[in-house]
């Protein structure tokens, strides 16, 4: 716990990533107002051919990747002219954060009926914690199989009955009680049918079985219901991150156990796991505890702390600058990994989110290089989206713009890299007014909008944007994963083929690397949108509301006072 990081000031990182600006720089000094304002695939390109280079390292928080990444983004603000947006006019917003690491040499097994089973890392378990514990040691704690393990009394639905998960582990199934449903079964629609709401998220469950007082939770994985294979959920076996300063209780063990490893343990308590999901979706269905099962594992934990950073640029409005439009990514990817088939060790995060963030970048490039707006734009570049959306959640727990008069949210994350596209997906049909807008705007690039395809990943609550939901204000996000576009050259075919070989191979994979042969004029396409609707926004007085039925709109009215 005394090992800190203070990323900024480690000047070798900041003197490499000047040196691998140099060899290929997206802006200078001397072209940053030259270019015209438009968004340039091949600044797009360059930016992440930088970002995803091995040199950066995979761009993991509180590492020399990040020292380099942080440099490099700050660089190219100042040569556009964009003021820094942080605290007390800096360039940064400082995110302590723990990083653990469960010893290789731990033990996970279950135990039935007097025999003792092991649990590999990672393939029957992929298990890490949040807490800042050098040890962790859990010794036979019961099993409690929690269906789905929701509890919402506004929607006539509760798990859990009475059952205690104290000191317990409470097992999952992933995503909502009507995911699978029939449409004659009582669930179905109840929680939005294929939609996945954040009941159905992972985080959900694990914060939901900490309240409760479990001692650690399981998720069963399942590829469709999860939205992304075991290689994807295990891909970072045993290490963490989490907010130093987080006050919410959290389990001593988290994560996911694969779905042929429960169907075993579940078997041997006498259940069937296909079964046992059909009972889920019953509202009568009530969690009840594994018949002699137990949950042991005995781990000593690396703990660090870091300090990584949100960087965060600047365009003031000139006639409201208090009112603040927000124009996002995430800089940080899943740094290094046990070696591929090919013997690559570095996750560079390519397209997820090196190319989001090269979309930020262009958009200050071009709205500094456009007539001044009257309402301020900050860019806002994460750190720890992969950890959990930790850099945005820090933010949006101590802003440095009040959430109440930060007009909206426009997220990149994941962009399509397989050329011009007839409509824009829509990620979360029907929260707020911004999905007009977006129609509206989509139309003069003779483009629709089409809602998402794939509603069950529930990529909604998957992004950054989801912290500044949850503190009321209205988001945007545009996310390529979330269903295929409808491409000029192939259709709609062309676009989940291209959504299918993303996830199915290369998603936070080796693999998600920088490409010269991308085609990025669908990416300019998206990105423009949201030049627009700044634009749009930013000589405006309108205030984009939640639509009825959402979650965050009692959020939002709560301070409407300050919006008058």
């Amino acid at each position: 716990m005394n090992n800190r990081l203070s990323l900024l000031t480690l000047a070798a990182g900041v003197l490499l990533v000047a040196a691998c600006a140099k060899e290929q720089p997206p802006v200078t000094a001397e072209t940053a107002t030259a270019e015209p304002a438009r968004i340039d695939a091949q600044r797009l390109s360059g930016h992440v051919r930088i970002l995803a280079s091995d040199e950066f390292g995979g761009r993991a928080p509180g590492t020399p990747g990040e020292v380099k990444t942080v440099a490099y983004l700050v660089e190219q603000f100042e040569a556009m002219g964009i003021e820094p947006g942080g605290p007390d006019g800096s360039w940064t917003q400082t995110v302590p954060m723990i990083h653990t690491l469960l010893n290789a040499e731990g033990s996970l097994a279950t135990s039935q009926g007097g025999n003792r089973h092991l649990l590999q890392q990672p393939d029957d378990i992929a298990i890490s914690t949040v807490r800042a514990d050098p040890a962790i040691a859990v010794d036979k704690a019961p099993v409690v199989f929690v269906g789905f393990g929701v509890s919402a009394p506004e929607r006539d639905w509760d798990d859990f009955g009475d059952i205690d998960l104290s000191g317990k582990i409470a097992l999952f199934l992933v995503n909502d009680p009507d995911f699978a449903a029939a449409a004659d079964e009582p669930v179905a629609g109840r929680f939005g049918n294929r939609r996945m709401t954040y009941y159905g998220r992972w985080t959900y469950k694990f914060e939901e079985a900490a309240r409760r007082g479990a001692v650690g939770a399981l998720v069963i994985h399942e590829t469709e219901a999860a939205g992304y294979g075991w290689s994807v959920a295990s891909s970072s076996p045993g290490e963490n991150y989490a907010l130093a300063d987080a006050e919410a209780p959290s389990l001593a063990l988290q994560g996911w156990i694969h779905g042929d490893t429960a169907s075993r343990l579940l078997a041997g308590a006498g259940h069937d796991l296909a079964q046992l999901r059909v009972a889920a979706r019953h509202p009568d269905f009530e969690a009840f505890e594994l018949n002699d099962t137990t949950f042991s594992a005995d781990f000593q934990v690396q703990v660090r702390e870091i300090v990584s950073e949100n960087v965060l640029g600047l365009l003031p409005g000139s006639t409201h600058p208090d009112e603040v439009l927000m124009a996002s990514a995430h800089w940080d990817s899943y740094g290094q990994g046990a070696p591929d088939a090919e013997g690559r060790t570095v996750r560079p995060g390519a397209n997820d989110d090196a190319l989001g963030t090269a979309g930020v970048l262009e958009l200050a490039r071009v709205l500094k290089a456009g007539p001044p707006l009257q309402r301020s734009v900050v860019f806002a570049l994460w750190t720890a989206e992969e950890s959990g959306l930790l850099g945005s959640k820090a933010y949006a727990g101590n802003p440095v713009y009040p959430l109440e008069t930060t007009v909206a949210n426009f997220t990149l994350d994941i962009l399509q890299t397989a050329g011009l596209a007839r409509d824009v997906i829509l990620v979360g049909e029907g929260q707020s007014e911004l999905e007009d807008a977006l129609a509206r705007v989509a139309a003069t690039q003779d483009r629709v909008v089409t809602p998402e395809s794939l509603p069950e990943n529930g990529l909604f609550y998957r992004a950054d944007h989801f912290s500044m939901a949850r503190g009321g204000v209205p988001v945007l996000l545009l996310m390529a994963i979330a269903g295929g576009n409808d491409l000029v050259e192939g259709g709609r075919a062309a676009g989940d083929q291209w959504v299918a070989d993303y996830v199915g191979n290369c998603y936070h994979q080796t693999c998600d690397a920088w490409d010269p042969d991308w085609d990025l004029a669908g990416a300019v396409q998206d990105i423009e949108l949201f030049q627009l609707l700044i634009e749009d926004l930013g000589n405006s007085r309108r205030w984009p509301e939640w639509k009825a039925g959402s979650e965050f709109k009692a959020v939002r009215d709560a301070s409407s006072t300050a919006r008058q």
